[in-house]
């Protein structure tokens, strides 16, 4: 090949080499920059319910993205004997808010079931205040996607689910340690027995006021302040505790035992789902 000849053919390859360069480098730009967008720009609320970095890969009109907080809720095991997952991010603050100030106005003194009716009573048990929101509550969108959460991550339908119970527990104020399954009669005409509870926390700042597992693992922890065997989990705004009533074999687990450690400063807000084994009238 001659002289003149090899230079073009060699100033051809030097300019495909550059194009070629240029064009993976634009691609690499475009990429980042999707990477990089604010997927969902409508309102307040619909980007409350994600996490910041949360990117086009997901699918700016994937609503139910939105309702699960996919990619933001982690899940760790805690125990598999009693069954407690703890799902950090479950609730978005405004979530959290929300129901606070719905509840604030509503609160009474909390009750405990009575064995023998079945019905609830005051109890020096459990001395926090609480509500429970309405049916025509839980068809409010925020209310909605919350309880629709609920279900998937538990897998339990969202109409086995009790009316959620928010509560608040003052300095000095606790809930002893007792199982959520049901030894009357009355309430497993209404649903079956409670298999799972979903334990939701609604705000920070508070010392003590831990869920305390005395039945998981033989570590110690520290409940209200004081050392104790068991497992604890602490109250932090957003997360969200999922245990089992029922074990793996059908029968009620006496190890889901559980209780609320006194509150030490601050006020501890949660909000609770239990579910049960059939459609909950």
């Amino acid at each position: 090949m001659s002289p003149p000849a090899m230079k073009i053919v060699f100033g051809l390859l030097t300019f495909v080499t550059i194009g070629m360069i240029i064009g993976a480098l634009s691609q690499l730009a475009f990429i980042r920059r999707l990477e990089l967008e604010e997927p969902f720009t409508t309102t307040t609320t619909t980007r409350s319910l994600l996490p910041r970095g949360y990117t086009y890969w997901n699918n700016n009109n994937d609503k139910e993205a939105q309702i699960l907080r996919l990619g933001y809720v982690k899940p760790e095991v805690l125990s598999w004997s009693p069954r407690i997952i703890l799902l950090h991010n479950f609730l978005s603050y405004e979530e959290c808010d929300y129901l606070r100030g719905v509840a604030l106005p509503r609160l009474k003194i909390s009750t405990v079931v009575d064995a023998n009716t079945g019905k609830g009573i005051k109890s020096d048990v459990r001395t926090s205040s609480g509500m429970f929101l309405s049916h025509e509550e839980r068809k409010y969108p925020m209310i909605h996607a919350i309880e629709k959460r609920i279900s998937v991550y538990s897998q339990i339908p969202i109409e086995n689910g009790e009316l959620m119970q928010v509560l608040r527990y003052e300095k000095n104020q606790y809930y002893r340690p007792h199982h959520d399954y049901f030894s009357d009669t009355f309430n497993l005409k209404r649903g079956g027995q409670r298999i799972a509870t979903m334990l939701m926390y609604l705000g920070d700042n508070v010392e003590g006021g831990e869920t305390h597992f005395p039945s998981a693992g033989s570590d110690e922890c520290s409940c209200g302040g004081k050392l104790t065997k068991g497992l604890c989990v602490k109250p932090v705004k957003g997360n969200a505790v999922l245990f089992w009533s029922m074990g793996l074999d059908g029968q009620s687990d006496p190890d889901s035992v559980h209780g609320g450690c006194p509150v030490l400063a601050g006020e501890k807000w949660s909000a609770t789902k239990w579910m049960r084994q059939s459609v909950h009238v």
